[in-house]
């Protein structure tokens, strides 16, 4: 869902009034807002849906419909709001009383008229109990009818609490997108306002503590993008050729495309760093952060008749690699710190060749969760806290976590390497953002 981007004209409009208002409702987003968020998507739906807009009463996040349909707490007047999704994604805080105010919202567009007063004013951290499962649910589930549901939150702050954050930690998780975290005590991040992150929450991720999110909108996706390409002519041409039968047509479709990824990165690991000269950028699905830009594009530059498909994999390895770099630049230009790094997700756990990329492009060792469902048991020591087994999520870590798989360390030579190809990266990146971007 949030990978859809047509509400960008709303994000674009939202953030233009909210910049100009008192108080600014974007200071705590980043300074700007997105066509993946919450006020943005509503918008474009009541503008373009007549029959949602004539029907909808109210609106809830994923994340709080779940913990309320157990619970059967579904009145959206009444169901427990998660911090989490109200902080990130739709300019709630508590400086500014809530939710933006009616008259930014009207002015915003009427059809947002009165539908503050159906949202929420309070917000919960995920330590607090949304409420006990319905008998109902109990049973469908094989659950004891005394089973806690904390309140939710949103899937990769729950990985990393799984994964074992902690402060100036960074989690990485490393899917199709990425999703970087940092948390932080009040009292070091005093009144520093991070520009063009995803957001800075009390108790977003762990209650006490402020929790930053930034991340890519494209990671692992860029690699299945360039995957499919690579299968077209098999898939297309291989579908009419009367060589084989339908069986065999069909087995051979499914190895090559389980093999084509691992082959890339064997033979991508090869390849010398300087070697190519093909640079790559990371924005096929936009910019999320820093300073997000759905608009965006990416690019392959420098082919040449012998870039082969290793080359131009590396070449996009190494431009997720460098917009990682970018989020933890920002980071640290913004006055924080990142003393280390813990990566959860299926890049993180498949590809050896991608995370010492990233470890050698960040400058950063890199520990790899053990979990295999980081978010899901970071979901369990949530409720764990929430239902009074443990009185800290510190403590529901230390219990509950599974620890380190593997730690990728930087490589010195590819490290100095990294510097000088980053910097052609941001040129390039500089150039497509201000001469090629259509607006």
């Amino acid at each position: 869902l949030w990978k859809d981007h047509t509400a960008l004209k709303e994000a674009e409009e939202i953030t233009t009034l909210a910049s100009g208002w008192e108080p600014n409702y974007v200071k705590y987003e980043g300074g700007a807002y997105s066509a993946e968020w919450f006020w943005a998507k509503i918008l474009h739906i009541l503008r373009e849906d007549a029959g949602v807009l004539r029907a909808a009463h109210s609106w809830v996040e994923h994340c709080d419909w779940i913990p309320a349909l157990l619970t059967g707490n579904t009145n959206p007047a009444t169901l427990k709001r998660s911090r989490c999704a109200a902080g990130h994604k739709a300019m709630w805080h508590e400086e500014f009383g809530g939710l933006p105010s009616e008259e930014f919202l009207q002015r915003l567009d009427p059809l947002l008229s009165g539908l503050r007063e159906r949202l929420f004013r309070d917000t919960f951290t995920s330590d607090i109990p949304a409420g006990r499962i319905t008998p109902e649910w109990a049973d469908k589930l094989g659950l004891p009818y005394d089973v806690i549901v904390g309140v939710g939150a949103f899937d990769a702050h729950m990985g990393a609490v799984g994964a074992g954050i902690k402060p100036y930690y960074l989690s990485k998780v490393m899917g199709t997108s990425t999703c970087d975290m940092l948390v932080v005590s009040e009292e070091d991040m005093g009144d520093k306002l991070v520009r063009g992150i995803c957001g800075q929450v009390d108790g977003s991720i762990i209650p006490g503590l402020i929790g930053l999110e930034a991340g890519q909108a494209a990671f692992g996706d860029i690699y299945n993008w360039f995957k499919q390409v690579l299968e077209w002519p098999l898939i297309n041409i291989l579908k009419s050729s009367e060589l084989i039968d339908d069986k065999a047509k069909y087995a051979l479709i499914q190895e090559s495309s389980k093999q084509i990824i691992a082959a890339l990165n064997k033979e991508a690991a090869k390849i010398p760093i300087d070697e190519s000269g093909i640079v790559a950028l990371d924005w096929m699905n936009g910019r999320r952060t820093p300073d997000a830009n759905e608009a965006l594009k990416g690019a392959i530059t420098g082919l040449t008749l012998g870039s082969d498909a290793p080359r131009i994999f590396k070449a996009l390895v190494e431009a997720t690699a460098f917009g990682s770099k970018l989020i933890n630049d920002r980071f640290i230009e913004e006055g924080l710190r990142i003393d280390g790094m813990i990566a959860l997700g299926g890049v993180a756990k498949k590809s050896p060749f991608v995370m010492q990329v990233v470890a050698d492009v960040l400058n950063v060792p890199i520990e790899v969760s053990s979990s295999e469902q980081a978010c899901a048991l970071g979901s369990a020591m949530m409720a764990a806290v929430a239902s009074g087994i443990y009185e800290t999520t510190a403590e529901a870590q230390q219990k509950m976590g599974g620890g380190v798989e593997t730690e990728y360390l930087p490589i010195p030579d590819n490290v100095k390497k990294y510097e000088i190809l980053y910097k052609k990266y941001l040129r390039l990146a500089d150039y497509m953002e201000t001469d090629l971007t259509v607006h």
